[in-house]
């Protein structure tokens, strides 16, 4: 260790705005007058007068404050597999209320929504609340009834 290679670490921080003698005294670093030299002010997205960017890009997209419906989508791929693993519980019609209390959907949704995507092998009455046509169909050719709830 030699005095050369030494280096302070007990160095006071610099108190702005205590006294001529301090350094930084009087302004206080801030200048003379105007907006910034004052306390108590932001100026956020302020461009000198440009138009500030945000106001220069445009406005994207829309948020709808219509309140999002609940509603249970299936597809006739997943009935099927549904009915597979579990056909003793649907020799009655698949409807909403059996599938929440299985726990096979969310208890969250109100409505239930058949899609065609998918093939349907067996007999099965489905009642929904809002079907597609190609679903309708593949389940009526299967030789399954279809009840639509209409609220």
């Amino acid at each position: 260790m030699k005095l050369n290679n030494l280096v302070k670490s007990n160095k006071k921080k610099i108190r702005v705005g205590r006294g001529i003698g301090s350094g930084k005294g009087k302004t206080s670093s801030r200048g003379h007058k105007g907006q910034k030299s004052r306390s108590g002010v932001a100026i956020k997205s302020f461009e000198g007068g440009q138009m500030p960017l945000y106001r220069r890009l445009p406005k994207r997209g829309f948020k709808s404050l219509k309140i999002k419906k609940n509603i249970a989508v299936l597809n006739l791929s997943r009935i099927q597999n549904i009915y597979e693993k579990n056909k003793k519980t649907f020799s009655k019609a698949m409807d909403l209320k059996l599938l929440k209390d299985k726990k096979l959907i969310n208890k969250k949704y109100l409505k239930l929504k058949i899609l065609g995507s998918g093939e349907l092998k067996t007999k099965i009455d489905v009642t929904a609340h809002y079907v597609s046509k190609q679903a309708q169909e593949k389940i009526e050719k299967a030789g399954g009834k279809l009840n639509i709830i209409k609220r």
